[in-house]
């Protein structure tokens, strides 16, 4: 879902659905039942002069009824339009400040700028087309309201003319009519802004309320974890139904405290089979298990809770350092905290560090995704979240790849000693950086091919012997 579409129009349609209740329960609940009342009181003192009256009054209302049925759902539908390309620019507009780094880079501020003027134009053209119809309602809503005053007007003096009526009524006839027709115009208004609200919150709920595809089972327990067994059992996967098999039939237990490196091209599925272990993604058929318990029947949040991950893109919040390292333990101490960015090599630079508010250090915020940090930095901020977690088992995607070697040699110690005792999946191209864990595992197009240790895949003399010969300071080819 998130994937798929701007984080920019998502979060402006955040926005624009609050935006849109409000007004929406405001004109419920303040102006439509007060509108109601008017109505009626009104009808009740004609009434008392001449049933007469109540022709002209019926006749405006179902004339107004026949231009808001036709009106509302026109508007409803351009504002639906405006919202959603409104949300587009919005979308496309953050997209390109959050990636200014790159416009920059390949000097396309021109084509951005183009493109997003695109977007603008057709918002532009939206909000033209809804305010258009909403013109062409009012103008049929002061043409019945002329007609409603000219007719109330003459009908009350031709029934004062042959006496149905006193003057006193007549009297109160004009007042009457010159106050529904000035509250005609506020009712269109009024109208107009509640189903142009609607429209906006209709077609934001379509974007934001939509079914979640991977939901906790029913009954799911919390996942417990005792000695961090991972068991994937003649699991097969697909994106989508249609599609061919990423992985099948593939079975791997790895046991408690065993540290195991993945080994591939890419797209051979190592990051996937970690997707899957995350339940980030439903299985086709088999079963994954920690510690027996399927994972299919725990909580999601249980079992992530249970896993420390470091990714090789590494994204921050932008909140301040100390919110960044304790994000996955939010009771830790300072002093926690400061041991953990210790660890990870982190300390030094985060002293030197400071914000446009004044913050420094820890207190200092780190830009958006992190931006205002370069690649190890941001690294080294991942790894010290990921010491202080202390997860029972742990998930290393290129954790140390944007490292220099020496901060790397040094990290890579404190690492060893966080391993111990804890299940670990590491991922890398440099091989060097696994070739001491206890299990490689080579896999090919969501298999695996090889399984050993690194001195028994060398003398074996298959796919990882071959990598490895190839490698030049430790990377495997793409």
């Amino acid at each position: 879902y998130f994937q798929n579409d701007f984080a920019g129009r998502i979060a402006n349609k955040v926005f624009d659905t609050g935006s849109a209740m409000r007004d929406i329960v405001i004109i419920l609940t303040g102006s439509l039942w007060w509108v109601a009342v008017s109505i009626t009181i009104s009808g009740i003192s004609l009434a008392t002069s001449s049933f007469w009256l109540l022709t002209p009054l019926a006749a405006w209302l179902v004339l107004y009824a026949v231009i808001l049925r036709h009106h509302i759902p026109r508007i409803r539908k351009r504002s639906m339009e405006f919202s959603d390309t409104r949300s587009l620019s919005m979308g496309r507009t953050v997209d390109a400040y959050t990636n200014i780094q790159t416009v920059k880079l390949f000097a396309s501020g021109d084509r951005e700028d183009t493109s997003l003027v695109k977007s603008l134009i057709t918002a532009r053209e939206a909000h033209v087309a809804m305010h258009t119809t909403i013109f062409r309602m009012k103008s049929w809503s002061d043409l019945n309201n002329t007609i409603f005053m000219g007719t109330t007007l003459a009908l009350a003096l031709w029934l004062w003319t042959n006496g149905l009526i006193t003057a006193g009524s007549v009297a109160m006839v004009i007042p009457i009519a010159v106050m529904l027709t000035n509250q005609a115009g506020w009712i269109a208004g009024e109208l107009t802004t509640f189903f142009e609200q609607l429209g906006t919150a209709e077609e934001t709920m379509q974007v934001l309320v939509k079914p979640h595809t991977l939901t906790d089972a029913d009954h799911a327990k919390p996942l417990v974890v005792n000695k961090g067994e991972i068991g994937f059992n003649d699991i097969t996967f697909r994106y989508h139904p249609e599609a061919a098999p990423v992985i099948e039939g593939l079975n791997l237990t790895i046991a408690p405290g065993q540290k195991v490196g993945l080994i591939g091209h890419s797209g051979a599925g190592k990051s996937t089979l970690v997707n899957l272990l995350l339940r980030f993604y439903e299985l086709a058929d088999g079963t994954i298990t920690i510690d027996q318990q399927n994972i299919a029947g725990v909580t999601q949040n249980s079992l992530r809770s249970h896993i420390g991950m470091v990714t090789q893109d590494t994204s921050l919040l932008h909140r301040s350092i100390r919110a960044n390292i304790a994000y996955g333990s939010p009771d830790a101490t300072d002093d926690q905290i400061i041991a953990a960015a210790k660890m990870a090599h982190a300390h030094e630079f985060i002293l030197e560090l400071s914000d446009k508010d004044g913050n420094t250090g820890y207190a200092s915020k780190v830009g958006e995704r992190g931006v205002k940090l370069s690649g190890g930095q941001r690294q080294r901020i991942a790894i010290a979240r990921l010491i202080l977690k202390n997860a029972p088992i742990l998930i290393m995607d290129e954790a140390t790849s944007a490292l220099d070697s020496e901060v790397e040699h040094a990290i890579q110690e404190n690492l060893t000693t966080l391993m111990q005792g804890k299940t670990v999946i590491a991922i890398a191209h440099r091989l060097s950086t696994i070739s001491q864990l206890d299990r490689l595992l080579v896999l090919e197009n969501g298999q695996i091919v090889e399984d050993g240790t690194h001195q028994q895949l060398i003398r074996k003399g298959g796919a990882y012997a071959k990598l490895w010969s190839r490698q030049s300071g430790g990377f495997l080819p793409e």
